[in-house]
């Protein structure tokens, strides 16, 4: 299937270096691994150093391309600041930016202890902003035309239960996206976002909701391809939004979901759950009014 395949040339990302913040794992490992299959010098950041070496050496030998593995915690600013100055020595520029790295709590509000809150938003908000303004400040210092590219959700813009953190959050970082892509457009740098629906990754769903909840709330009876994605179908998009091709896209936030959220959106979406027969007996009722 073409949807599991690279969309872009060879060499789409040749002489670029892009770093990922949560790029050991998931989805931003999976970003990265075609990064480099692009072309792309990569390096990755996250606080588990066992795990981002491990990557680091995996997506090296897979793909013939230099990993640098970094840990950081980007909730501290200064060890943002510290990451990035080891990444600048290693590499003469740094090009792009992916804010990957997230943190996140299936749970009734009322149930959440103030340090659970304040962590989910710290990862996410405060992260991305120490990422992006220490960044940001280089580029601009240097001269330099940079990309940055944010990973958000579909309950950004509309909130939702139960991940009451996580929607906060987030929607702080979609409206810096769309702020930093005014106000930074001047000094070449664009700032763009994917809203990805359900990628499954390596035990994500069985941590958010353990035993037989996994099953019971499957992603992917909600969504109306009726599948949850494939990361090559993210990535492709992320290569593609990192990349010379979409050079006049900036502000931009790319949902890809199979159409989840437009479906729970929709007043009356829920009726395409009506057998055909029932269908049919609709009909002949209206029928019988005219």
């Amino acid at each position: 299937m073409k949807n599991l395949e690279g969309m872009l040339k060879e060499d789409a990302l040749e002489g670029k270096t892009i770093l990922i913040t949560g790029g050991g794992t998931g989805l931003g490992r999976s970003m990265g691994k075609y990064f480099l299959q692009l072309g792309a010098n990569l390096i990755i950041a996250s606080r588990k150093k066992d795990v981002l070496q491990e990557t680091a050496k995996k997506l090296e030998n897979e793909t013939g391309r230099q990993v640098l593995p970094l840990v950081c915690d980007v909730r501290d600013k200064v060890q943002v600041e510290t990451m990035w100055a080891k990444a600048s020595q290693e590499f003469e520029e740094i090009n792009g930016v992916v804010n990957c790295a997230a943190g996140n709590f299936i749970c009734p509000t009322e149930r959440l202890s103030a340090n659970a809150f304040d962590t989910v938003v710290d990862i996410v908000l405060k992260g991305t902003s120490n990422m992006t303004l220490t960044a940001g400040k280089h580029w601009i210092h240097n001269n330099q035309e940079g990309v940055f590219l944010n990973i958000v959700t579909t309950y950004s813009w509309t909130g939702s239960a139960f991940v009451v953190p996580s929607a906060a959050a987030k929607a702080g970082v979609l409206a810096m996206t769309r702020s930093l892509a005014v106000e930074w457009a001047k000094y070449n740098i664009r700032t763009n976002a994917i809203a990805p629906g359900p990628f499954p990754t390596e035990g994500a769903f069985s941590r958010l909701m353990p035993g037989e909840l996994a099953d019971e709330f499957n992603p992917a009876r909600k969504i109306p391809l009726k599948r949850v994605g494939e990361h090559q179908e993210l990535a492709n998009l992320a290569a593609y939004l990192m990349s010379d091709y979409s050079g006049y896209i900036n502000g931009e936030v790319v949902t890809i979901d199979g159409g989840e959220w437009l479906q729970g959106a929709g007043e009356f979406n829920h009726l395409r759950n009506i057998p055909e027969e029932l269908w049919d007996s609709l009909e002949e009722v209206r029928n019988k009014k005219k």
